[in-house]
């Protein structure tokens, strides 16, 4: 039987309602190997309204919770790496050392996000101008989204959503 792959919304697995899917093929035998639910526009929506719920909380959540969230995030990562590029392997045909290396570029920016709380602290200038002083405050935007190529399945969204995350915003990959 060929597994599939569903949506993950709110927190939880969600079937797709589309009916429609996108093949998975082993590259080294061309077989189908999983199969990837197609979102209707409406699982698009509460993909969106999930994240809007939870940017509620988290884009208020301090900077301390965020980083010790992203560190164990990171931490998992890690021990999963080979894993992960096992799964790399098997999808896209990449050598077991290059889809490790794919693993590595990705937890790069999920170490800098680990780090960012200094860049967001925000500037004071003082006395610019004559009885003028400059400041600014750096807050998260909200629902981020990100649409990635097929071949770089890890390290390309590790690119953006550690980053979002850690400044305050929610994902929808």
């Amino acid at each position: 039987m060929t597994k599939i792959v569903n949506h993950w919304i709110g927190g939880k697995p969600v079937e797709g309602a589309s009916g429609t899917f996108g093949p998975v093929t082993d590259p080294a035998t061309g077989a189908v190997t999983t199969k990837v639910a197609f979102a209707t526009v409406d699982e698009v929506d509460a993909a969106v309204a999930a994240a809007q719920d939870a940017y509620v909380s988290w884009g208020q959540s301090s900077l301390a919770k965020r980083t010790e969230i992203l560190f164990r995030f990171r931490a998992l990562l890690d021990a999963n790496r080979d894993a992960i590029a096992e799964l790399i392997t098997a999808e896209h045909g990449k050598v077991h050392s290059d889809a490790l290396g794919e693993v590595a570029r990705g937890l790069e920016i999920v170490d800098l996000a680990c780090g960012i709380n200094v860049q967001l602290k925000g500037e004071l200038s003082t006395q610019v101008a004559s009885r003028v002083d400059v400041s600014s405050i750096r807050q998260p935007l909200g629902v981020v989204a990100g649409i990635t190529p097929f071949n770089f399945p890890a390290m390309v969204p590790m690119w953006m959503f550690p980053m979002a995350i850690a400044c305050g915003n929610t994902f929808v990959l």
